[in-house]
């Protein structure tokens, strides 16, 4: 099974790229299962349900997510009918929506679980707690695993995969907006990867209008930011799944440079 996970797409050049390249990179990389962080989907925050329906109707399977998720108050009713859209799992008891997705591609099973971190973060519930708790409700023959961990501490994100490595498919992370060199297949057979980089504009900091965040750090006086423009890449992973076992054979960075 080969499944592309794309890092978190930032407002409408994000959006754009993903909506004109998506089918392309299903036909050319020859991806069963796509998985995209919508964190920041709508204007830099959280996600719309108009925009989350045209994403899926595009060619997105599951969407993860992170800190920013209930910014839009209006996704909240979304996200409780929409299984297909996660928040991290590690959220309190009784917050709307879902950490853990289970589908079927290609007749198998797969699960997706979403965590965030706490290093650098709001304090939330224990992330490596939680998802133990939720590999263990999964059938034996869901082999196809793969976690999102939206996190700030590299340490974090890394001390995850070590932890969930061989019980899960993929470990990758989120949330930094830069996508690092280290993707690797750990001993135990789970491909890892710190973190897959952003998609949107490349020409602010990271996907936000430069001046507007320059202003942020050297005056009293900001506003928030606004999205950058120009120099859009779409940025994420490749991993080859072998279905029968759950181990990962290859995983490698993608980042394609976008022309609107």
């Amino acid at each position: 099974m080969k499944v592309l996970m794309i890092g978190d797409v930032v407002a409408r050049p994000g959006r754009i790229a993903v909506l004109d390249r998506i089918q392309d990179l299903r036909e050319q990389h020859a991806i069963d299962l796509v998985v995209m962080n919508a964190e920041n989907v709508a204007g830099g925050f959280s996600i719309t349900p108009s925009l989350a329906d045209e994403l899926f109707a595009a060619g997105i399977d599951v969407m993860t997510s992170g800190n920013h998720i209930f910014d839009k108050r209006e996704v909240i009713p979304y996200i409780e009918r929409n299984g297909r859209l996660l928040r991290p799992a590690n959220y309190p008891p009784g917050t709307p929506g879902q950490g853990l997705w289970v589908g079927e591609v290609r007749g198998v099973r797969v699960a997706v679980l979403n965590l965030i971190g706490r290093v650098f973060m709001q304090p939330l519930d224990d992330p490596f707690r939680r998802a133990d708790e939720l590999l263990d409700t999964l059938d034996p023959d869901v082999r196809v695993r793969l976690v999102d961990m939206h996190a700030e501490a590299t340490s974090e994100k890394y001390a995850m995969g070590w932890h969930l490595d061989g019980r899960v498919s993929a470990m990758v992370g989120t949330h930094t907006h830069v996508q690092t060199a280290d993707e690797r297949i750990l001993a135990g057979g789970t491909a890892y990867l710190t973190d897959l980089g952003m998609t949107g504009s490349y020409a602010g900091v990271i996907g936000m209008n430069r001046e507007d965040v320059i202003a942020r750090f050297t005056t009293a006086m900001y506003k928030r930011a606004e999205h950058a423009t120009g120099d859009v890449r779409i940025c994420g992973a490749l991993i080859d799944i072998d279905e029968s076992t759950g181990r990962a054979r290859e995983i490698s960075r993608l980042s394609v440079k976008h022309e609107s």
